[in-house]
């Protein structure tokens, strides 16, 4: 049977009709219906099955505060669970499904939950059954809860999205979030001044509730207001209108997202699907408006009872009737409106049930003089039956005593008042106070979310203020757009008064209850929490069990912690606790308002981030000649370096030992353009850079360099590299390749949270710069061969580039930076030139290097030569636990600094600990080579009976160039145990012996780095 209007609508084109199908069956609407409308006119009352007891549910609202219309939407790579019909757009071929049944939504055999076990399944019955003994819960009551987690069906793994989705940036002075009355007029009144603007509205129309609810504004009827408003908007250069677009969280210093559904609508208009927008606004203007409640009272939940101003949405907006006989409950004048309007389209108001002794105003006038019964005093005493409306009783508001009344209706309108928006405001730190008058929590405009400078950045606009009536909404409106402007630092205007034909209404009247006094079976199903099944008597169970903090209570029944995150349930459990701890609800207080003000997809979130972008490979200048010339490449964070070159016919292990042994008998490139390279500069820079290093670098004359390591703020190791001295206010640190990033983020955050008025500025030019290891006995004759062929350059002499310093100057005609240093204990110089001249420079050293045995390496070599030289490697011989004294590094700690990170540290007991394990070489008495993070064994048994542990190996290789397996470790008192054999058990079962011996196997004095 079709619910359809035959006027009514003014937001759906008749002329144009659509095909949708809801579980397999082929409906009919509107281009401009939601699916909710849509499924209403086609007299879909039941949409879904409840969480917790699989109760039958159907639409309550009609907007984003919706909980129970949440359905599938789409097939195989378009499939999304958990979508509200409510805010989803009716397209032609729209493919819906409802959620949380089985085997049908019609019959489902989970609804036994209701009928039978729902006195077992109270409040924190899950907690509960965690007492039990733990086979009784493994294999009783896990299974049960397992299978019952989760609302509707998360997609196919195995199957890729098939939209797309966008990031897109925008600044702005002003940003108004809500496009009803009041947000056009904050914005309107703030571009006036020249201000930016940008207007965010979720909805696909403009105007908010007014054109349903009637009034004029400035002499036109609202929806006239609303289109001349828009036009004007429309037409200045300063106005950005977008529709669509919810505003999703507010964030410190005026950075909000807003979340653009671009396609959602016509899915097949190709583009992005979704765009998250990352907003910086001066000035936040929240037009948020506010939420209607529902009241409790038995059976509010089931399909057909629904609140009132959605009630009137669905006639005035989409020409649907949800009711042909209509109970309408209150405790204000508002939903008199409701009646109005289904007296209008041509249905029966049965009854308007007043909770209010001395009943409404004004508009209460007006529908009695329509003949429509209105009884003060009165309330809901139970709806009946159990899939939709059949029947209502109804009783005295003040308890079950008197006359009690069934009546006829197949739908029921409640309006227990209604809630500001307050989300947004109070996302980054706003705060509220209770009108005890309007029972609602609003924005307190003295404790107003403050940016970095103390001053207020966000600010209220209409009934998101606490104002519901017409004339003083859209006069808050006004007065909260010339403040963002003037906040914004446009000049002040006088605002003028905006004429509005306001209807007095009388006061409402808190009613958290219906009837006020009503035995416990009642109020077990008088529900709170459509969604998660929270009754009345589930918050009045948790205060009787001690849970007196809201934030407990939450939890303890998931009260306001389904996906509607409480709009509709929150402000009436807060008063149920309120009055089962003899408390007001102020002291009661609210949960924690967080973001996004509704769920937003991943999609969005992520972006163009997926597939090979999500996480983007970086990739050197000479990446594509590696990959010419055989590298094997390996992940090193978000880089791919050549692990080893491959020659034709040797495996990956054979070509390590013939770089190895090459770059110390001949020539060695390697690609270390991947090394961080962060430029730290201003006059406070040396001082930084004291406090970020362990030694000294503030003394570090220009152009010499000096190895340099990085504690974090607990005294453990977390990077090194080195430093040089560019000039008198510049220092390049460089950092491991893996650490650029992390590194260039840990200073940020002391500059920005510790030393903000220090005179520092660090940039990262990791990619800015190719840098090539030239290496090996050769490496100096390969440079000045190549400055010979071009008539000159740099002297890279002994005495010219001593080790340990760096020049600027011209290599091969090549404009370039060469650092004397050395991973490798050869003679090596590292080489920096312009990123886009990096292929060309490795093209020329490579060409140059044939007479000389030029061989590339890759990062297997490097390790394997710097572990013969003792070197440390960054997440080898660290991993988070490690200090420099582990390391032997104890003369890189300046005793000549007050301070630096993890200097303090240090000294705690624990770390000054002389059972500490300390590095040492490890060479096994056959030659092997040791398993890689093999653990040594000692005398005795630890606590669990196990052998103890005195170290373990950190890295381990074979060294072509020594003809045998070396390794470092940390070993319990190592340094003092030279000589001595230990024994590293195998996961094989083999035990490994090997020596304790000096870490540097290979050229202990230094002499080749060095000539």
């Amino acid at each position: 049977m079709s619910t359809r209007l035959a006027k009514q609508g003014r937001l759906i084109d008749r002329s144009k009709q659509v095909e949708f199908t809801f579980n397999g069956t082929t409906l009919k609407g509107y281009e401009g219906d939601t699916l909710a409308s849509a499924l209403l006119a086609n007299d879909q009352m039941l949409v879904g099955r409840s969480f917790k007891y699989h109760r039958p549910r159907g639409i309550v609202a009609s907007g984003a505060e919706e909980p129970n219309a949440l359905v599938g939407l789409g097939s195989n790579r378009r499939y999304e669970p958990n979508q509200r019909a409510t805010t989803t757009e009716l397209f032609a071929g729209l493919e819906a499904k409802s959620q949380n049944h089985w085997p049908s939504l019609e019959f489902d055999v989970g609804e036994i939950n209701s009928k039978l076990f729902a006195r077992f399944l109270p409040a924190g019955f899950y907690y509960k059954m965690f007492i039990h003994p733990k086979p009784f819960w493994k294999h009783v009551y896990e299974p049960f809860i397992r299978k019952s987690a989760g609302l509707g069906a998360a997609p196919d793994k195995e199957l890729v999205d098939a939209d797309t989705y966008e990031h897109f940036y925008f600044f702005t002075d002003v940003l108004v979030i809500g496009g009803g009355v009041a947000g056009l007029q904050a914005a309107k009144t703030a571009a006036a001044t020249g201000a930016k603007v940008l207007v965010l509205e979720e909805k696909s129309f403009w105007g908010g509730r007014a054109p349903v609810d009637g009034g004029e504004i400035e002499g036109l009827a609202a929806e006239d207001w609303i289109a001349k408003t828009l036009e004007e908007l429309g037409a200045m250069d300063n106005v950005t209108l977008r529709d669509r677009c919810m505003g999703a969280g507010v964030y410190d210093h005026g950075y909000v997202l807003g979340y653009e559904r671009l396609t959602d609508h016509a899915p097949e208009a190709g583009g992005p699907r979704h765009r998250l927008w990352r907003i910086r606004a001066t000035q936040v203007v929240t037009a948020t408006g506010a939420i209607e409640r529902p009241l409790s009272f038995a059976g509010n939940d089931v399909p057909g009872v629904m609140l009132a101003a959605s009630m009137r949405d669905y006639i005035v907006n989409w020409g649907v009737m949800p009711g042909q006989k209509v109970v309408i409950a209150t405790n204000n004048d508002d939903a008199y409106r409701t009646a109005l309007a289904v007296h209008a389209a041509g249905g029966e108001v049965v009854r308007v049930v007043d909770a209010r002794e001395n009943g409404g105003g004004k508009l209460a006038d007006e529908v009695r003089a329509l003949g429509i019964r209105v009884e003060n005093g009165r309330a809901i005493a139970k709806v009946k039956d159990g899939k939709r409306v059949t029947k209502v009783a109804l009783c005295a508001q003040n308890g079950e005593g008197g006359a009690r009344e069934e009546i006829e209706a197949d739908a029921v309108a409640m309006s227990g008042g209604w809630s500001p928006v307050v989300h947004l405001w109070s996302h980054c730190g706003g705060k509220l106070n209770w009108d005890a008058a309007n029972a609602h929590f609003a924005p307190d405009p003295d404790r107003a979310p403050t940016s970095h400078d103390g001053k207020p950045f966000v600010v209220t606009a209409g009934s998101a203020s606490g104002p519901l009536g017409l004339g003083a909404v859209m006069a808050d409106a006004a007065a909260a757009g010339a403040k963002a402007a003037e906040a914004a630092g446009r000049p002040a205007q006088a605002v003028a008064e905006i004429a509005t034909n306001d209807v007095a209404e009388a006061q409402m009247e808190a009613v958290w209850f219906m009837p006020a006094k009503a035995d416990i079976q009642l109020r077990m199903k008088s529900w709170l929490d459509y969604q998660n099944d929270v009754k009345v008597s589930d918050v009045q169970l948790a205060a009787r069990e001690g849970y007196e903090s809201v934030e407990h209570t939450k939890r303890y029944t998931t009260l306001g912690m389904a996906t509607d995150q409480g709009k509709l349930s929150n402000i009436n459990g807060l008063a149920v606790l309120a009055d089962s701890l003899n408390s007001e609800i102020p002291q009661v207080g609210t949960t924690t308002f967080r973001p996004p003000y509704h769920p937003i997809s991943m999609g969005a979130i992520g972006g163009e981030a997926r597939g090979e972008v999500f996480q983007p490979l970086r990739r050197t200048p000479m990446h594509d000649w590696h990959e010419a010339n055989g590298a094997d490449f390996e992940p090193v964070g978000h880089w791919r370096r050549p692990y080893a070159f491959v020659r034709g016919g040797e495996s990956v292990h054979d070509a390590v030992n013939r770089e190895v042994r090459n770059t110390r008998e001949n020539l060695g490139l390697l690609d270390a353009s991947t090394l961080g390279k962060l430029v730290v500069k201003g006059p406070d820079a040396g001082k930084f850079l004291d406090m970020m290093y362990t030694n000294m670098m503030s003394n570090l004359k220009i152009g010499k360099c000096r190895y340099g390591l990085m504690c974090s703020e607990n005294g453990f190791l977390m990077d090194d590299g080195v430093v040089a001295r560019i000039d008198e206010d510049t220092w390049l640190c460089h950092t491991t390749t893996g650490g650029a990033e992390r590194i260039h983020g840990h200073m940020e955050e002391w500059l920005q949270t510790e030393w903000y008025d220090w005179k520092v500025y660090v940039t990262n030019v990791t990619e800015q710069l190719a840098q090539v290891a030239v290496v090996g006995p050769n490496a100096r004759k390969v440079l000045e061969k190549l400055n010979a062929q071009a008539g000159g350059g740099m002297d890279v002499s002994k005495e010219a580039l001593p080790f340990m310093e760096w020049r600027d100057g011209e290599i091969g005609g090549f404009k370039a930076r060469a650092y004397r240093i050395s991973f490798s204990g050869e003679l090596s110089y590292e080489i920096a030139v312009s990123a886009s001249e990096g292929q060309a420079f490795w093209n020329a050293l490579y060409e140059a290097g044939k007479e000389f045995g030029v061989m590339p390496y890759g990062t297997e070599a490097l390790h394997i030569l710097r572990a013969e030289k003792g070197f440390i490697m960054i997440g080898d011989e660290t991993d988070g636990t490690v200090i420099p004294q582990d390391l032997n590094l104890q003369w890189a700690l300046s005793k000549k600094k007050e301070d630096f990170l993890g200097k303090r540290a240090h000294t705690r007991s624990h770390m000054a600990d002389p059972d500490r394990w300390k590095l040492v070489g490890l060479e096994t008495v056959d030659g092997s080579v040791l398993p890689d993070g093999a653990y040594a064994v000692g005398n005795g048994v630890n606590a669990n009976g196990q052998k103890n542990t005195i170290g373990r190996v950190t890295s381990t290789y074979y060294s072509a160039n020594l003809g045998r397996g070396i390794a470092m470790g940390l070993v319990k008192h190592g340094p003092k145990r030279m000589g001595e054999i230990i024994e590293f058990p195998g996961t094989d079962g083999t035990i490994y012996k090997a020596k304790i011996v000096d870490p540097v196997f290979y050229d202990k004095e230094g002499e080749k780095q060095n000539v």
